[in-house]
């Protein structure tokens, strides 16, 4: 980079010179994003003379903006503009409670006690919506996502090990995204059991993901040192955000379908002609709600599908683009050589009434070393591409 020596005496900053603005420097201390460069950057900016106030106004604004980015990680990316978000809870029903005993609580150490009758009417099975609508919004309609079994939202948002997610990926893209917890999930809210939830929640090990998720191989797989952990061969799992991971599972009831089912309806309802992403056990809730409301939902993506729809009504989808999303690793696992099986008979039944229905295997597709949780994994933006040139592929994209 090319320097402007001023020796001594030096003359007023508002003295003519023949470089007036520093445009070029000012851009490479933006465009570097590293210390270093912009040391080298502010040398020679310290070195330049100006020939009016406006110049020297411009000078410091660029030094800002220099000293702002250049705190940034190399693989930032442009900020996310939004006209809009915001979050609201939909779905539920009201429930009497009767034939308990008054109690005396004590709320906070050193409380006045306070008596709680729990006999009463309570808000229940409610869900959980949080949306961001772009301010250039190229997405045709409202993309949904739904999280799969002991999980929430979170599944969609920044990665175990600090990267994007895929909420993010389709904000970038111009997609108006709305991220739930379901029913008894996050900011949901939990109901009282047995009473109303049935049976009891599901809690799951540390070990128990890391088996089941098709991260590790197989069943002893998991240890608490990362090092020591027996990956799948090739995993694109972020080891190292493994235990993240885990902070974001959540308890489960496995007798709450019906409520959920609902719940998601509900939103559909309330946003409107929309579609669907949906992972794990939500595929059965994906199918069901897309039989229910065929006129509302626009296209579906099966991430891996625990379950699906009602065969009987399978012909209801038939005017419904629907994508299906299967990782690697899938024969090496105890499980999910059936679970898949299951999907892709549904799959076919769909194409027998007249759908159209895509399956993507993506180790067919050149794309390897995913668990089940690929909107996680290293190259989940990848698979997110996939999706994409799905969904543009559908005419879902508006044209520019």
């Amino acid at each position: 980079m090319r320097r402007t020596r001023v020796n001594a005496p030096r003359p007023s900053i508002l003295q003519a010179s023949p470089r007036v603005i520093p445009r070029r420097a000012c851009a490479e201390a933006i465009q570097a994003f590293s210390v270093v460069r912009f040391l080298d950057c502010f040398a020679s900016l310290a070195m330049t003379r100006f020939t009016s106030l406006g110049s020297l106004r411009l000078f410091f604004t660029s030094l800002a903006i220099a000293l702002t980015t250049a705190a940034l990680p190399a693989n930032a990316d442009e900020p996310i503009s939004l006209r809009d978000m915001g979050s609201f809870h939909v779905g539920g029903r009201l429930v009497e409670i009767s034939g308990k005993p008054v109690k005396e609580v004590t709320f906070t150490p050193g409380g006045v006690p306070a008596k709680v009758d729990p006999n009463g009417t309570y808000q229940v099975e409610q869900m959980y919506v949080q949306y961001f609508l772009p301010a250039n919004e190229k997405g045709a309609y409202p993309l949904l996502l739904w999280h799969g079994g002991g999980l929430t939202g979170v599944t969609y948002e920044t990665t175990p090990d600090g990267r994007e997610g895929w909420l993010n990926y389709f904000l970038r893209k111009g997609w108006s995204v709305y991220n739930s917890d379901a029913v008894e999930r996050g900011r949901a809210g939990w109901a009282q059991y047995p009473d109303i939830f049935k049976g009891e929640p599901v809690f799951l090990t540390t070990a128990n993901p890391f088996e089941r998720f098709r991260i590790g191989d197989g069943p002893g797989s998991y240890d608490p040192d990362p090092g020591k952990r027996r990956l799948m061969p090739g995993s694109q799992f972020p080891n190292e955000g493994y235990e993240n991971f885990v902070k974001q599972n959540v308890p489960r009831w496995t007798t709450t379908d019906d409520a959920t089912v609902a719940a998601y309806v509900a939103e559909i309802d309330r946003v409107g002609p929309c579609i669907i992403l949906f992972h794990s056990q939500a595929g059965t809730f994906g199918f069901k709600v897309a039989q229910a409301r065929p006129d509302k939902v626009k296209a579906l993506i099966a991430i891996e599908p625990a379950g699906v729809g009602d065969p009987a009504k399978v012909d209801v989808l038939k005017s419904i683009p629907t994508l299906f999303v299967y990782g690697d690793y899938i024969e090496r696992d105890q499980r999910w050589p059936k679970i898949r099986a299951t999907g892709l008979a549904f799959a076919d039944a769909m194409k027998a009434a007249g759908g159209s229905v895509d399956v993507v295997d993506l180790p067919k597709a050149g794309i390897h070393g995913n668990s089940h949780v690929m909107m996680m994994d290293k190259n989940n933006l990848e698979v997110a591409d996939l999706i994409q040139t799905w969904l543009t592929g559908q005419g879902l994209v508006k044209k520019p």
